[in-house]
């Protein structure tokens, strides 16, 4: 199958030759490992679609030429600025612009841009696949699942027996107030602060569709859903993405203050890093939504904001029932925040948008006994958890960033996409890092499991890493 198709970017002074353009392509291209023919378009400042050097250099590729208008290009936020290239075209990189718009809606340039006497050139491509999740990683069977991070064992067999008492409940409609009762009861919320959803995906299509920021940020990296919701509703999506070097976390300044929607996950998913302090992104005229769907793997829900009412503008918290309790099948998931939003969110739904038998896992689900299993089970992963990353630290060749807090590690090692494919060979399935914002193609998520299944997993990785 072929690759996607690259966009080179070129910035290019009048009268550039077509072989002195080529050239510095082919020296981009090569670096990356590609050639001419992954090259899909070339891209520049609108001025400069009739120059002669240009257009020969895109007959030759055999792609069309296409111009961004300047106002267009100095909108773009690029990785290397100029202040020479701003102060001539307006725009602080014409050949980073114009190879990210062209690439857009997800483009990412794949290399430092490349400069020639007369030209500069960046080339990009399709971004990460933001639609892949890690249920894709496990459906060939025979595999341990060690890529979707749901609690093994799960549902227990108490909630298995509720939901098939339910059954029989099946030809009336569902009826949601109990369970939104039990939900706002277990957070200490009043009932209009509480939307029943079919699972955390869905609320954030409706935040996507409900909202209309003006400035919207994702930090990344993190569960892709939230951006892929924005990106489908027609919303623009500036990206926050945390280094390894900082441990993942978010470090202070790092979300703009003009920012109107924020949307980060605490613990986040890939990188397990528990956020303190996320409050203090609250403001008057901002929207923060925290993703909480694996709150209740850490002890104690330590840093929640499910329970917080008293911050400026809207606090937005999501949930899920999926991962402590075995529920992805089921779809049932719940947003917190201001009645007022809540209820334009609830709006946006479709009539009966969870069913009955979700309605009841809700309900069983936030009763005190239940909290007290979900507790006991946080106790339990945190110690399997622990027992995982002593035996990754005894592999040289990984590397674990920040201090994990869920169910779930994030490592990084060269070659990680290879190595991924040598462990389903050998019978166990991790989930890839590449589809991830600011990852790459050398990480991967490993769930947390039992001690037994991780010795065995632990013993296959370790002799993979040394061949």
């Amino acid at each position: 199958m072929r690759r996607p198709a690259l966009t080179v970017g070129v910035g290019a002074r009048s009268g550039v030759p077509a072989a002195e353009l080529l050239d510095l392509i082919d020296a981009a291209l090569a670096a990356l490992g590609r050639t001419r023919r992954d090259v899909g378009r070339l891209a520049t400042v609108a001025a400069k679609t009739t120059e002669p050097g240009l257009l020969a250099a895109a007959r030759t590729l055999a792609v069309p030429l296409v111009g961004h208008h300047a106002e267009e290009l100095a909108t773009v936020p690029v990785p290397n600025p100029s202040a020479a290239a701003r102060s001539a075209t307006g725009t602080p990189s014409v050949a980073e612009a114009a190879a990210l718009l062209s690439a857009a809606p997800d483009g990412r340039l794949l290399a430092a841009k490349r400069k020639s006497a007369n030209a500069t050139v960046a080339v990009a491509g399709p971004g990460p696949d933001l639609r892949h999740h890690g249920d894709a990683e496990v459906r060939s069977s025979g595999l341990v699942d060690l890529a979707v991070n749901v609690r093994t064992g799960t549902p227990p067999a108490w909630l298995r027996e509720h939901l098939a008492a339910t059954l029989a409940d099946l030809a009336a409609y569902p009826e949601g107030s109990a369970a939104r009762a039990a939900v706002a009861a277990r957070h200490g919320r009043p009932v209009a602060e509480v939307l029943l959803t079919a699972g955390a995906a869905e609320a954030f299509v409706l935040l996507a569709r409900v909202l209309a920021p003006r400035h919207a940020v994702v930090v990344h990296p993190q569960f892709t859903e939230p951006e892929a919701a924005l990106r489908d509703a027609g919303h623009r999506v500036h990206r926050v993405l945390l280094s390894p070097a900082d441990g993942f976390r978010l470090t202070p300044g790092a979300v703009p203050e003009e920012a109107d929607l924020v949307v980060v996950g605490n613990p986040t998913n890939p990188t397990s890093v528990l956020h303190p302090g996320l409050a203090g992104l609250a403001r008057p005229g901002r929207t923060l939504v925290v993703d909480e769907a694996f709150i209740d793997t850490v002890p104690g829900e330590r840093e929640s904001l499910a329970a917080v009412r008293d911050l400026p503008g809207e606090v937005v918290v999501l949930r899920s029932l999926t991962k402590t309790w075995g529920l992805a099948g089921l779809r049932i998931g719940y947003v917190l925040g201001p009645a007022e939003l809540i209820a334009r969110l609830g709006a946006a739904q479709p009539l009966w948008p969870v069913s009955t038998p979700a309605l009841a896992a809700a309900e069983a689900c936030s009763a005190p006994a239940a909290l007290a299993e979900a507790e006991a089970a946080s106790h339990t992963i945190a110690a399997q958890r622990a027992h995982l990353l002593r035996g990754l630290a005894d592999i040289p060749a990984l590397t674990v960033h920040g201090d994990p807090a869920a169910s779930f590690v994030l490592v990084h090692t060269p070659g990680a996409d290879l190595l991924r494919d040598r462990l389903r060979a050998a019978g166990f399935a991790v989930r890839r890092g590449d589809t991830f914002p600011g990852l790459g193609p050398d990480w991967l998520r490993i769930a947390v499991r039992d001690e037994a299944t991780t010795d065995r997993f632990l013993r296959v990785l370790s002799d993979l890493t040394r061949n």
